[in-house]
């Protein structure tokens, strides 16, 4: 086999790592920001509008073909001037889309405390914030954490998407060498195993957590 085709292969590959971590890290972060406000203005409001208007952008951005939405914020909304760079429309494309996902993620977790911890605050005098954010928050989070594990390692998946809008993650620069040297099978078969890589190490990292937060 080629030395200089495998080291070629490496370098591009790498080279899409780096940014393909840092979509991730991203819109994941976009994700929790998005999915833990909404979720907590939803638990502790009940303003209806407020409720269907949440209701309304989940069922959109989780309705929507994650592509389409991506084509939507690179493509389309430069048509009517507004531009980003093909990073910012990964990032925010994706995040949004996680959002919608981690909102119903969040809110299930808060929803799984028990109704009796939430009356023995009550009954203590704790106002509905402040038992929220001292009992039910940390408690969610906890019950929500696998969940959005799981959440992760599908985002990093999805952003193979972001090759279509020319950011230079891994399948991108993959089908550049492709296009170049037509090795197909070693160049896509090297790209999953970097995914299979990059995705164990995420549920690593995520169990890890689990673990050291079950610790006494």
């Amino acid at each position: 086999m080629d030395r200089a085709l495998l080291e070629k292969i490496a370098e591009a590959l790498l080279s899409g790592v780096q940014t393909t971590v840092e979509v991730s890290a991203g819109a994941l972060l976009v994700a929790i920001a998005i999915g833990l406000g909404l979720a907590t203005v939803t638990m502790l409001s009940t303003n209806r509008w407020l409720h269907f208007l949440v209701r309304v952008y989940v069922e959109a951005l989780r309705n929507i073909p994650s592509l389409t939405f991506l084509f939507l914020l690179y493509f389309g909304l430069a048509a009517i001037g507004i531009r980003f760079s093909s990073m910012v429309a990964a990032v925010l494309g994706l995040g949004l889309i996680g959002g919608a996902i981690t909102v119903d993620i969040f809110r299930s977790g808060f929803a799984a405390v028990p109704v009796g911890q939430k009356e023995a605050a009550a009954s203590i005098g704790l106002t509905p914030v402040s038992a929220f954010r001292l009992i039910v928050l940390p408690q969610g989070l906890k019950l929500a954490l696998p969940s959005i594990g799981n959440y992760a390692v599908g985002l990093v998946k999805d952003t193979s998407l972001v090759a279509a809008i020319a950011a230079p993650e891994i399948m991108f620069n993959a089908r550049q060498l492709v296009n170049e040297t037509f090795e197909t099978a070693l160049i896509y078969g090297c790209a999953a195993a970097v995914y299979l890589m990059l995705t164990a190490l995420v549920a690593a990292s995520v169990s890890v957590m689990e673990r050291k937060l079950e610790t006494p």
